[in-house]
């Protein structure tokens, strides 16, 4: 298989990526009343970890200092960018929450550059900005105008810092390491740290909620499919894709989220100022993949 076909691949498994988490956001709009935000965060880790971690048992034996090292470093920024994000949400709304958390679309090519000594070409910057526009189209309400900054904005920002972290330095990492072994660190570490974290910012667990079928469907669906699946499917594609090209096409995950909420949740509709902002996105990431083409 030639390498323009694996980049086609890896592309089209982080466009599948985004529409996984694109439906969690029903997951959890769904059961955070339920299951308190950073609680749910350590059990979808937990499961993650220990489905992984058994169907990996054979391979673990390459585990070496160097990875535990990688592991750790990129499990505390996966760890850290969940919990700031649910943390924010808190205190500021949804639409925010979900707008200031796609500033890694910016971030991405701007830390990239020093770390890498290579200087993103102009077209990646554009289409950065207009996807970063058409997500405040879909997540930015009319009322939302007014915009002022909250400790829930700030925390909201300082998570896009972590995901933009994140993406670049497993990207990093993979390329001389198995990915997959990598994701199962990131896993243990994003679980443990999460319920260390738990119990400071959430009270006591609600033990009850464990006997709730709804509850256990989307607590697998997020530990199975939100992080297991959808994260191998990142960072395995992380090692054939560009970092800031990457971003892009994750960032579609707040357009399935619109759409996988219109279609599920009661009481939200699709408006024009929504449509355009699909459009945007869509069609920065058409610009951004047609130079990354050409430069290939």
């Amino acid at each position: 298989m030639n390498k323009k076909m694996i980049s086609l691949i890896s592309s089209a498994g982080l466009i599948l990526t985004a529409a996984i988490w694109g439906f969690a956001f029903v997951v959890v709009k769904d059961s955070v009343d339920s299951v308190p935000p950073v609680y749910m965060v350590s059990i979808r880790y937990t499961i993650a970890a220990i489905i992984l971690g058994i169907v990996l048992i054979p391979r673990l034996k390459v585990l070496n200092k160097k990875y535990w090292i990688h592991g750790i470093i990129t499990g505390l920024m996966l760890s850290l960018g969940y919990i700031t994000q649910t943390i924010g949400c808190y205190y500021t709304t949804a639409g925010k929450n979900a707008f200031l958390t796609t500033v890694y679309v910016i971030l991405i090519p701007l830390i990239s550059w020093p770390l890498t000594k290579k200087r993103p070409s102009a077209a990646v910057f554009i289409s950065a900005v207009m996807a970063l526009c058409g997500i405040g189209l879909l997540a930015l309400k009319v009322e939302d105008s007014g915009f002022s900054m909250n400790v829930g904005d700030i925390l909201t920002l300082i998570c896009g810092l972590f995901y933009a972290l994140h993406i670049i330095f497993t990207s990093k990492f993979s390329q001389d390491e198995n990915p997959v072994v990598l994701t199962w660190i990131q896993f243990v570490v994003a679980a443990v740290s999460s319920w260390i974290i738990s119990p400071f910012c959430d009270g006591a667990f609600p033990a009850l909620v464990i006997f709730e079928s709804k509850i256990i469907v989307s607590m697998l669906y997020l530990g199975i499919f939100s992080s297991l699946i959808a994260f191998l499917l990142q960072n395995v594609c992380l090692k054939y894709v560009d970092p800031s090209l990457a971003s892009l096409f994750l960032s579609l995950e707040s357009v399935f989220g619109v759409v996988f909420s219109v279609i599920f949740l009661p009481n939200e509709t699709m408006t024009v100022k929504m449509i355009i902002g699909c459009v945007l996105i869509f069609a920065a990431i058409t610009i951004a993949e047609q130079f990354h083409g050409k430069k290939e």
